[in-house]
């Protein structure tokens, strides 16, 4: 009976830090009731928008509107099945030509929103009104970060991808159709002028090679490439030439390699800082 009580506690206090406060907000109030969505029925809040979380693994959100006069802000902490997909909602959700701050695992402000990730917590804060209110969305979220549980730090694979020449931002997290090929399910992908690199992990080894083969059968005329355990390189009219190599669950590669680039060596320079 003690742990289920310690337990139901522990549960009320990560529900607690989740739940967003207009304290952040220095002589702003509550207006109304909080909010909370589960499952499917964030749409009633977020109408079309709501399939852009459910793809991500969208558990819950909570969320408050804050007033201060006639300025409203509104703060809505989203909970994702995990730090990955909650890094994976971030990424989709940043303006891409735009810089990131440290706010949390990462974070965005920009004049009427902020947003910032942080485990398994994606986190935005938005004013109602016209106009730069930069300033005080960054101080919010600052202080908001504080009270989300867990760690501030992003996936490890984001740190496989070589920042020099990156564009675009940070690698991304695409949930599905990664380079707009179904049969690569779900990976990351890091933008180099027009070039992308990726990392998609599958569940074994066995797994990996079966993608190998459905890609072998999707592409026509592929060319074998010493790399990994096996490779592929392939020119395709939409994604030119691309480079794929497979090393136990992980298939790593290159698209849009131009005619000058090597997308073989690009591909191994990259195979090389991903560990095994």
């Amino acid at each position: 009976m003690k742990l289920v009580v310690l337990a139901a506690i522990a549960i009320g206090q990560v529900a607690a830090a989740t739940l967003p406060s207009c304290d952040v907000l220095s002589g702003w109030t509550q207006s109304g009731v909080s909010r909370l969505y589960e499952g499917d029925n964030l749409y009633e809040y977020m109408d079309g928008n709501s399939e852009g979380y459910l793809i991500y693994g969208f558990v819950r959100m909570r969320g408050v509107t804050c007033v201060k006069g006639s300025e409203k802000v509104l703060i809505d902490v989203s909970q994702m099945q995990d730090a990955e997909s909650a890094y994976g909602l971030f990424s989709s959700n940043r303006d891409v030509h735009l810089p990131v701050e440290p706010i949390g695992a990462n974070g965005q402000v920009v004049p009427r929103r902020a947003i910032f990730v942080k485990d398994k917590y994606f986190v935005e804060i938005a004013a109602e009104a016209q106009g730069d209110h930069s300033a005080l969305l960054r101080e919010a979220a600052k202080a908001l970060v504080l009270s989300v549980p867990g760690d501030a730090a992003v996936p490890q694979p984001v740190g496989w991808f070589p920042s020099e020449g990156l564009t675009s931002g940070p690698p991304r997290l695409v949930p599905e159709s990664v380079l707009g090929i179904r049969i690569l399910k779900r990976g990351y992908v890091a933008q180099y002028g027009s070039m992308k690199a990726f990392v998609v992990s599958e569940s074994s080894a066995a797994a990996a090679s079966a993608t190998m083969e459905k890609l072998r059968a999707r592409f026509a005329e592929t060319q074998p490439a010493k790399l990994g355990d096996e490779a592929l390189v392939v020119d395709d009219k939409y994604l030119g030439r691309i480079c794929i190599a497979r090393r136990g669950p992980r298939l790593i590669g290159y698209a849009n390699v131009p005619p000058a680039g090597d997308a073989v060596s690009l591909t191994a320079a990259l195979l090389g800082r991903v560990p095994e």
